[in-house]
């Protein structure tokens, strides 16, 4: 395991192959070993890319973090910091669900990042937004307001990263209670719908500016949390986006979520997507 420190931060990474430079950013809380993550990453090495896998700031071994106006452009911010780091700018930045959105915040706060973006599971709708702005920040709100910070990392969502880097208990107590209560609002805010934003903390003024290759992967429709119209949405948005449809059927994630143990994981399939991204990289000169 490789760590850079970005931004006072341990990050944990790696890289696969050699070649042009891709990211690949996962979604949730999940580390970059979650099942299908480092296959797709092997798929797109083996065509002759360079593909770093990286745990986001509160994912896997690298540190928590609670600063930043949202938890996703902390991560952003992050990414762009590691990519410099490594000498991986610009690289084709990509993932799925909350990944997906700390790609697209990633190329506009950080132009000179991103060479290209690939996106899908995009969130989105408002059950879909308010749910995963609870998911992230209502239990780590509740514990510190009724137990203080021990109580936020007694938290099972908390679990790998302490395990992983038991630096993060420490990091955990000693964050000022209320100061920490006041993040986890900020945090949760940023994900109330808002007519001008189709992704959270990314306004639409500013999407429109990414002039850069995208290819957007259409969400299915039976999907409440990652909505079509988000991805439609976000597709019509961006200036050189193309949207298509994924290599799996419309009940992807559904199917996934009812039985991610059994079916090996949410982002087990997410292999599927390399020839997809393979074409449009070599169709748009990103190869």
């Amino acid at each position: 395991m490789a760590v850079a420190t970005v931004n006072g931060l341990s990050i944990s990474y790696e890289i696969i192959g050699s070649g042009r430079p891709w990211v690949i950013t996962p979604g949730g809380r999940f580390s970059k070993d979650t099942p299908g993550v480092r296959q797709l990453a092997e798929e797109l090495a083996a065509a002759g890319n360079q593909v770093l896998l990286w745990d986001r700031p509160n994912t896997g071994a690298s540190d928590v973090c609670f600063t930043g106006e949202s938890e996703s452009a902390m991560q952003a911010d992050a990414l762009a910091g590691l990519l410099t780091q490594l000498d991986l700018a610009p690289a084709v930045i990509i993932g799925g669900s909350g990944g997906s959105r700390v790609s697209l915040l990633t190329a506009a706060r950080h132009p000179k990042v991103a060479a290209g973006l690939a996106l899908w599971w995009i969130s989105g709708g408002v059950h879909g937004l308010l749910s995963i702005g609870v998911h992230y920040c209502g239990g780590s709100f509740e514990a510190a307001w009724d137990a203080g910070m021990a109580g936020v990392a007694a938290l099972p969502e908390w679990a790998q990263s302490l395990e992983r880097n038991p630096g993060n208990r420490a990091r955990i107590l000693d964050q000022d209670r209320d100061e920490f209560l006041a993040t986890m609002e900020r945090w949760l805010a940023v994900y109330c719908p808002r007519a001008d934003e189709a992704v959270p903390g990314l306004p639409d003024a500013d999407a429109r500016a990414l002039d850069l290759p995208t290819l957007v992967f259409r969400s299915g429709a039976s999907d409440p949390h990652h909505r079509r119209e988000t991805t439609e949405r976000v597709a019509a948005t961006l200036p050189r986006a193309r949207l298509v449809e994924p290599p799996w059927p419309d009940t992807e994630w559904n199917d996934r979520r009812s039985s991610a143990e059994a079916a090996g994981g949410l982002f087990v399939r997410w292999p599927l997507l390399a020839p997809h991204l393979l074409a449009w990289a070599r169709e748009s000169g990103l190869d």
